[in-house]
């Protein structure tokens, strides 16, 4: 199979059908060449969805994402009579499914792509697929992979050239990085949620038909883990990271004491008593820029352990914010300021230096345990803790979960209702 360009793919990864048609039709008109039912889509609408996107694409190439795991000839036999063009399946399954996989193919005159998702030796795998008749190999990076950082294009790399039919590849892939897949080999490039969870599906796939077109090649310095969960965090809300992390993480009882402000940064934390300010004070001089001071004022809110000067000082030496199971005086002259604070209450009186507590110990802290090293987002909904360990995983999947809902404001906006878009009473729990 020689393909004359490179194809866009997009991936349907849906649960309902009519909001799949409509993403498809807005798909197309940006440029994408392939239509996928996505297995989330054809798990909820079985083979009616692959039957809708025939009737309604009569000149597109449609695939089914199947991942055939058994009965490899009975499923191609399936999707190939529902109109399918190429159907999906996983290069792991056994020898004995893909060879039946590929004779249905035969019989039914269709193509099949083999997803080497968890594969421990894809071009091994990949060779063998070759020789059993596949048609096309997928370096495919599954989503829960990307959150801890697994990359498609890795994949892709690694098989580039070493095999003659076509390769795709799926995962995470946005215009900058279609362009590199390209680049990298690829002759099908399949993007999901970076088109159908955009507000403007069609602007968002001729920006990634662009990026495949384009010869620029992306910056060769790979930022950190830390740089890159810094840089999508300031993308994200707080509530798009506590629906991440299944509702939880989330600080009770705390506000913004300067409104509509953003805060991001690794956890200083400072254990202190009944206004005594000396460790929290003493905690700035502990911080690097980009951290974020996180204290526990035990003893309640009737004295502040912080207030404008020690605010100043935060400002001047990069600290990025501060969080308070406490109290906060002198807020005229921190609003001014327009600095990321955050706490329980304000109050006039002023504690000691006594010097009582620890910096940079495990504390809680409206109602959630902070340990040093830990991030921190806060904005006017409140602050959310995130374990370090998975603070790239939570980023990537917040981010998501903001892509989401960039797609369902669109459909409000164009008049549905936010329990039409959900299909509420097909989705409820039973």
């Amino acid at each position: 199979m020689i393909m004359k360009h490179a194809i866009l793919q997009v991936a349907l990864d849906l649960l309902d059908l009519d909001r799949a048609l409509q993403i498809a039709r807005e798909s197309v008109d940006g440029g994408a060449d392939w239509i996928e039912a996505g297995t989330p889509l054809i798990k909820s609408e079985g083979m009616h969805a692959i039957r809708s996107l025939r009737q309604h694409f009569p000149k597109s190439v449609i695939v089914a994402d199947m991942k055939v795991a058994d009965t490899g000839a009975l499923e191609v036999e399936m999707a190939a009579k529902a109109g399918a063009n190429v159907i999906c399946i996983l290069a792991d399954a056994d020898d004995a499914v893909i060879s039946e996989s590929v004779r249905a193919a035969q019989l039914y005159g269709v193509r099949i792509m083999a997803d080497l998702i968890n594969v421990p030796d894809p071009l091994t795998r990949a060779k063998e697929l070759e020789s059993f008749g596949v048609h096309i190999i997928c370096a495919h990076v599954g989503i829960d992979q990307q959150m801890t950082g697994k990359d498609s294009m890795d994949l892709l790399t690694t098989l580039s050239g070493q095999i003659r039919i076509p390769i795709a590849v799926a995962g995470g892939i946005d215009a900058s990085g279609a362009g590199e897949a390209v680049r990298c080999g690829a002759e099908i490039v399949i993007v999901g949620g970076n088109i159908v969870r955009s507000g403007d599906v069609t602007g968002s796939t001729k920006k990634i038909r662009s990026g495949m077109n384009s010869r620029s090649r992306k910056s060769s310095r790979k930022k950190t883990v830390d740089e890159e969960t810094r840089e999508i965090l300031l993308q994200v809300s707080a509530p798009n990271v506590t629906d991440a992390m299944h509702r939880k993480g989330a600080m009770t009882g705390i506000v913004s004491i300067c409104g509509n402000v953003k805060l991001v940064g690794r956890a200083v934390t400072v254990q202190t008593f009944a206004g005594d300010w000396a460790k929290p004070v003493e905690a700035i001089d502990v911080a690097v820029k980009g951290d974020v001071i996180v204290i526990n004022n035990a003893g309640g809110v009737h004295v502040a352990p912080w207030g404008e000067l020690a605010t100043l000082s935060c400002v001047k030496n990069g600290v990025e914010g501060v969080v308070i199971d406490g109290a906060v005086r002198d807020v005229d002259d921190i609003r001014a300021l327009k600095y990321p604070l955050f706490a329980k209450a304000t109050v006039p009186n002023a504690g000691e230096p006594k010097g009582m507590g620890e910096i940079n110990a495990e504390i809680q802290c409206c109602g959630q345990y902070v340990r040093p090293g830990d991030w921190i987002i806060g904005d006017e909904s409140g602050v959310v803790v995130i374990p370090a360990e998975r603070a790239y995983e939570i980023a990537r999947r917040a981010l998501e979960i903001r892509k989401t809902e960039e797609r369902i404001r669109e459909e409000i906006q164009r008049g549905s209702t936010l329990a039409k878009v959900g299909y509420l009473e097909k989705w409820e729990k039973k």
